[in-house]
């Protein structure tokens, strides 16, 4: 029996050890968290202050011609003169190329004639009826003949006109595709006539910004394989969205008196929508993203604390805050990921920009 009083007054001593040791292990552990969390996290961060920000759109457009045609003879025949070179400029009123009209100029020629013995049976008739001795059924005859063969004979001399070809604006020509003694038809390209002393840029701007653009409005942009910028103001607006793409086109003029800028060239156009001069921004790396948006920690005394925002515009490393935040508030931008809502922190400041671009 003593044997077995011993066992169990073993059995528990040893659990009251345990219980002791675990107690007391606990107690430690709790002191060593708070010691822990006694300890400020070392972050950066930002005094918000009111800076420029600007607003814009980046679009993809394609530049066009000011004014293109493809030069064509409104008459069949063959081309007896060209009086253009490939690639040079051209100025409005210029004869380009001339059909041979030998065919056309004797026709007219021929019913010339018939309009002058027209006109006098018409003289004629005039006087006989004047004296009443023909009818005026015979008189409204002898009228219509006159006005028929006039017809005619400006029929024909509108044919000789289009046999020479002349230039109907300024501009450059392209490359031709005929020669001299070529028989050409209404349906045979020439060449093009391209005046590219201004350009037009085709861009679309979705339809939730169509209200903040207006005609007059200034755009800049870039061609590829060129750092550099270009200004062209919108003088187009198409009066309906494009129910396919949810998009408004519309078009911009822009200067090219060095003809440094080609048609067809691929335009990455920046369409500025607003200026506001006290934007509160802050760096992209600060705002984490929570379920119903996003949030940021800012420095309330020495602890952080959690702040729901809204955000608008990105630009290239910083993104405006549009409610949430307000002018003085200090910011919290790097070491975020490991704070808590009143973690304690030690800041390092850093100072901010003073003007940013949003796209």
């Amino acid at each position: 029996m003593k044997i077995k009083y011993l066992i169990y007054a073993l059995l528990i001593g040893s659990i009251i050890g345990l219980i002791s040791y675990r107690i007391i292990k606990n107690n430690k552990g709790n002191k060593i968290d708070v010691d822990r969390a006694n300890v400020a996290t070392s972050v950066t961060g930002m005094v918000l202050r009111p800076q420029k920000f600007e607003d814009y759109l980046s679009l993809s457009g394609s530049l066009e011609a000011n004014e293109q045609i493809d030069l064509r003879s409104e008459v069949s025949g063959v081309v007896e003169a060209i009086n253009f070179r490939e690639g040079s400029k051209v100025s409005k009123g210029q004869v380009l190329f001339k059909v041979n009209d030998i065919e056309l100029r004797a026709q007219l020629s021929k019913v010339l004639t018939a309009q002058r013995l027209a006109a006098e049976n018409k003289r004629r008739a005039k006087l006989l009826l004047e004296k009443q001795a023909i009818s005026q059924e015979e008189y409204d005859i002898s009228q219509a003949d006159f006005q028929s063969a006039k017809a005619e004979s400006d029929l024909i001399s509108a044919q000789v006109s289009k046999a020479t070809v002349r230039a109907p604006f300024s501009g450059t020509i392209g490359l031709r595709s005929i020669s001299v003694g070529t028989y050409v038809t209404p349906t045979t390209l020439i060449a093009k006539l391209i005046n590219t002393n201004k350009l037009k840029i085709t861009f679309s701007v979705p339809e939730k910004y169509a209200s903040e653009v207006k005609v007059g409005n200034e755009v800049t942009f870039t061609t590829s394989g060129s750092k550099t910028v270009n200004t062209a103001k919108i003088y187009a607006i198409e009066p309906e969205i494009d129910v396919a793409t949810r998009t408004l086109k519309m078009r911009a003029i822009a200067e090219n008196p060095e003809g440094k800028l080609y048609p067809g060239t691929f335009a990455n156009v920046n369409l500025p929508l607003q200026v506001v001069n006290d934007a509160l921004l802050v760096p992209a790396e600060a705002l984490i993203p929570i379920q119903n948006g996003k949030m940021i920690f800012v420095s309330s005394g020495s602890t952080a604390k959690e702040v729901v925002v809204e955000t608008g515009a990105r630009g290239d490393s910083s993104v405006r805050v549009i409610s949430g935040l307000k002018v003085g508030d200090t910011i919290l931008t790097s070491g975020v990921m490991a704070l808590r809502n009143g973690t304690p922190v030690s800041i390092e400041l850093i100072e901010t920009g003073q003007n940013s671009t949003a796209q």
